[in-house]
């Protein structure tokens, strides 16, 4: 095999169709378009989900529910594996270390899930009533960022 000998599949490779080139093409004149309408003229582009003038489905559907902008989301960590880090006092830090959240900037909420047997301060910006009963029962606290 050489370079020179190198040649796509056949039927891979088409010519594209150069519309618009006078009467022998068999494309000639309107290029394929029809004679009138919408769609014959220059420039022409429909919008995503247009049905020709029939209601779009996105606006037959109905919508539901609400949604709040000012929702604050958390990333929740049970008890059961904060007992598996290592440590007396507990961070934000200490906890992207341990690969339970990806950023230093998340929220975090503590919940009560599992138990915890060693005295442990630990820093959260929420923790569940449950949670934080668990942590000041084996002697530890519960502190919360931000407040």
């Amino acid at each position: 095999m050489k370079l020179s000998n190198l040649h796509p599949a056949k039927g891979s490779r088409k010519n594209r169709r150069r519309v618009g080139r006078g009467p022998g093409s068999g494309m000639g004149k309107t290029a394929g378009r029809g004679t009138k309408g919408q769609k014959s003229i220059s420039g022409y582009s429909r919008k995503i989900g247009f049905e020709g003038g029939q209601m779009p489905l996105h606006r037959r559907v109905p919508k539901r529910g609400f949604t709040n902008i000012f929702r604050k989301e958390y990333t929740v960590i049970n008890l059961d594996r904060l007992e598996k880090v290592n440590k007396n006092k507990i961070m934000v830090k200490d906890l992207k270390e341990a690969g339970f959240i990806k950023k230093e900037s998340e929220s975090i909420k503590i919940l009560g899930r599992g138990e915890i047997s060693s005295a442990k301060t630990i820093h959260a910006h929420k923790f569940s009533e449950s949670a934080k009963k668990k942590i000041e029962k084996a002697g530890g606290k519960a502190v919360l960022i931000g407040s």
